[in-house]
């Protein structure tokens, strides 16, 4: 049945809404994977901006947000939209991204807790990709260098590394903590922009690890370039990502729910993902004694820990 203009408008208003609550830290604001998800999940999140509506049928796309996407990232939604959102979040996708290559609408706005966006100013050409971030300072104005600094410090978080003249260029991946105070995006949420502390930043220090050997320490660092990315250094999954997936990821630092964990069941979840979750299946990314190092590590340093607590 097809819908009145003012219908369709109010749709695509619905589909706008879920995808900027569910959808943007992996698939990019305006649709285009420009985003730290990008950086780590292999394969990446799709770039809508890059494919032509015939290459992809609506009814495809319906079944993927629904159902998820074997050996990715993409989960299924099914048991956080019902069909009515999922049909708007895919026909706004197809229809602002994919056919009209259109931008979103603007979000630094002050509803999203950004009262004054316009003191970040000098930030916006870095944002942009107006001026390369590697570009040496003594290359830049003071206002410029005012703005890098500032993109750096606090809008890098969202925006990644934007633009680069040398893509050579190394930069350590490593999972990151949203720049405000307090600010919660769920519903009923406090806004601010006005601060640079985050609770999040707790989750981006890793578990002191000692008398391990080269395979945990190897363990350790495959899981920090990796799963930190939506489990957090820490493992809780409470870091600014892992608080946006739906369900968030495994809490490992969780006693009760690790002694329910063992071995063969924690290498299975690495090697081929958690249906109904975000948890991918890593043996297209890891080899076998990758995915041991990590699983390793994971049991020393938490599921240890949750056996050697006492049970209540």
């Amino acid at each position: 049945m097809r819908r009145s203009a003012q219908k369709q408008a109010e749709h695509l208003e619905q589909g706008r809404a879920v995808y900027n609550n569910h959808c943007y830290f992996c698939h990019g604001y305006d649709g285009d994977s420009r985003t730290l998800a990008s950086r780590y999940l292999d394969p990446p999140p799709r770039d809508f901006t890059a494919i032509a509506s015939s290459s992809i049928s609506r009814e495809r796309m319906i079944a993927a947000v629904s159902a998820g996407r074997p050996d990715t990232a993409m989960k299924s939604f099914s048991a956080v939209l019902n069909p009515e959102q999922i049909e708007a979040v895919v026909d706004f996708v197809r229809s602002s991204f994919i056919e009209s290559k259109k931008a979103n609408t603007a979000y630094h706005i002050a509803a999203n807790g950004w009262p004054d966006h316009e003191r970040y100013r000098d930030a916006y050409p870095f944002a942009l990709g107006e001026i390369a971030l590697d570009t040496r300072d003594e290359n830049l104005s003071v206002a410029e260098r005012r703005g890098k600094r500032l993109f750096m410090s606090a809008c890098i978080t969202c925006h990644d590394r934007a633009h680069l003249e040398d893509d050579r260029t190394l930069w350590a991946p490593r999972a990151v903590s949203y720049p405000r105070a307090g600010y919660m995006h769920r519903e009923g949420g406090r806004l601010d922009s006005e601060t640079g502390a985050t609770p999040y930043a707790r989750h981006d220090h890793a578990p002191a690890l000692a008398d391990a050997n080269a395979r945990v320490r190897r363990g350790e660092r495959i899981f920090q370039d990796n799963c930190a990315f939506c489990h957090g250094a820490d493992g809780s999954g409470g870091n600014w990502i892992g608080s946006f997936l739906q369900p968030q990821p495994r809490d490992l630092t969780n006693v009760d729910a690790m002694k329910k964990m063992d071995s063969v069941r924690l290498r299975a979840a690495i090697a081929s993902g958690v249906e109904g979750s975000a948890m991918p299946a890593w043996r297209t990314v890891l080899a076998d004694d990758e995915i041991d190092a990590v699983a390793a590590y994971v049991e020393q340093v938490f599921m240890s820990r949750a056996s050697a607590s006492p049970s209540l």
